[in-house]
């Protein structure tokens, strides 16, 4: 089973530094594909690793390290840690047959040396606009936060355009 939700995963694109907290979009950014970012798109915040808590990266660094993940070249990063960078991926789940889309499991996968040596869901109700299952680690559930926002931006683009087609 993990290995299955690791390829799903995969499929989804990149990954994102866990030590980086994700505070506000990034506007413009240096990647070519923004939309295929780990979290959707570039994001700008702070560091969390230990002895750098609140330290601000560089524009250079939140485009090489903090939004991409295994940021090896990244001097903040700590030796010792769970986690080298961690993937999302979403689907939209009814509630019943009679309503479409009323909650959103978000998957997540944290990798060492890539490999998955974390998974799981947390759950959003999007009806009621609040996680129904958060994650333990503030970092991680503010980026499936980050994640979620732009799936769901991405989607009522997508609904919108099949719409006015």
């Amino acid at each position: 089973m993990q290995s299955s939700i690791f390829h799903e995963l995969q499929e989804r694109g990149g990954v994102a530094c866990p030590f980086f907290l994700p505070i506000e979009r990034l506007a413009g950014g240096t990647w070519l594909h923004a939309e295929r970012l780990p979290l959707g798109c570039g994001w700008s915040g702070h560091c969390t690793a230990p002895g750098y808590e609140g330290t601000i990266p560089t524009q250079e660094e939140l485009a090489e390290f903090c939004n991409l993940g295994y940021a090896k070249g990244c001097e903040r990063l700590p030796i010792e840690r769970m986690w080298d960078s961690v993937r999302f991926g979403a689907r939209t789940l009814p509630n019943d047959k009679s309503r479409a889309g009323s909650s959103i499991r978000v998957r997540y996968v944290c990798e060492r040396g890539h490999r998955p040596v974390e998974h799981g869901e947390l759950e959003f109700n999007a009806d009621e606009a609040r996680w129904e299952k958060r994650h333990a680690d503030s970092r991680l559930q503010r980026m499936a936060e980050c994640f979620l926002t732009s799936y769901l931006e991405k989607k009522k683009h997508r609904e919108t355009a099949r719409a006015a087609s």
